[in-house]
């Protein structure tokens, strides 16, 4: 009986050996400069081709270009540097600076086609997953910057606290080697009347605020996004233009961009590409949209 009852324990053993899952490997971190985190299973997928815009094209975001692609480059070479929020207006190239502030970091690094700086993709919805992406971070020997895309908080949203610990609280802090950036629509990530709501909730109604607005204070740099006027709009419009070469008088040129914007109620970054692809495709130029070398994602 008991060698009949050890055989069966062995069998059922080798089944659930079989059935559970084998260890996930180790990330290769020089596998590519970028990477999306995907947190089920745990995993960092090299991406080979990063959908970006060349920073020559980035039109009427001088300040915001030098302060990100100094504190990045700065990161990069070993130095402290400052998690950053870029906020506001929707279509001025945010995230499409954050991809280029991360190549020009890059740039130097000679003839290795890895550079120093790898670029990681968190998405919204796996913020919660954050402090498992940083265990796994923090025992690589490259830089990393951690990067989120149109980051907010709703309501019965608790994300955001899991979110300041680890920007500057926890016991263990962020690891030297990673740097986060996001982008927002929002100045402090939350809608207004998410803050109002705690405020007249709370036995203590400024201490409930200061606990909404204090996330943002957990980023060294806030970088703003305005809204352009016509001059720049006309900037961001003639650069694309002479970059792919289209056949087209500035007069001319000026007078679409203008019936384009005002069909879209809205001048942008943004509007200015995708007016561009319309008026390439009109004229017959290809201008390599699909390539995600030149298309940009902001």
């Amino acid at each position: 009986m008991e060698q009949h009852l050890l055989e069966l324990a062995s069998r059922i053993a080798d089944a659930l050996e079989r059935l559970a899952p084998p260890p996930p490997a180790p990330p290769d971190f020089v596998a590519a400069d970028a990477f999306v985190w995907h947190p089920r299973p745990p995993r960092l997928a090299p991406v080979r081709v990063v959908a970006r815009v060349d920073i020559a094209l980035l039109k009427g975001i001088d300040r915001q270009l030098r302060i990100l692609c100094d504190n990045t480059a700065r990161f990069a070479a070993g130095l402290p540097a400052n998690n950053a929020v870029l906020w506001g207006a929707r279509g001025m190239g945010k995230s499409s600076l954050v991809k280029a502030a991360h190549a020009a970091a890059n740039s130097p690094a000679g003839n290795s086609s890895i550079g120093r700086l790898a670029l990681i993709e968190i998405h919204r919805e796996d913020i919660a997953s954050l402090p498992a992406l940083l265990d796994l971070l923090r025992a690589g020997r490259r830089r990393f910057l951690v990067f989120c895309d149109d980051l907010s908080f709703e309501r019965e949203d608790t994300d955001y606290k899991a979110l300041k610990s680890i920007l500057d609280g926890g016991i263990e802090g962020r690891p030297e080697n990673v740097l986060f950036y996001a982008t927002s629509n929002r100045r402090h990530l939350m809608p207004r009347e998410m803050i109002e709501n705690e405020r007249s909730t709370a036995i203590n109604p400024s201490e409930a605020t200061e606990e909404k607005v204090s996330l943002s204070d957990r980023f060294g740099l806030w970088i703003g996004f305005h809204n352009c006027d016509q001059e720049t709009f006309f900037a961001m419009v003639e650069a694309y233009a002479d970059h792919f070469h289209l056949p087209i008088g500035r007069e001319a040129l000026h007078a679409e961009a203008v019936e384009w914007s005002v069909t879209r109620g809205a001048r942008s970054g943004r509007v200015a590409w995708q007016f561009i692809q319309d008026l390439a495709g009109r004229l017959g130029v290809a201008t390599g949209s699909g390539a995600a070398e030149t298309r940009p994602a902001a």
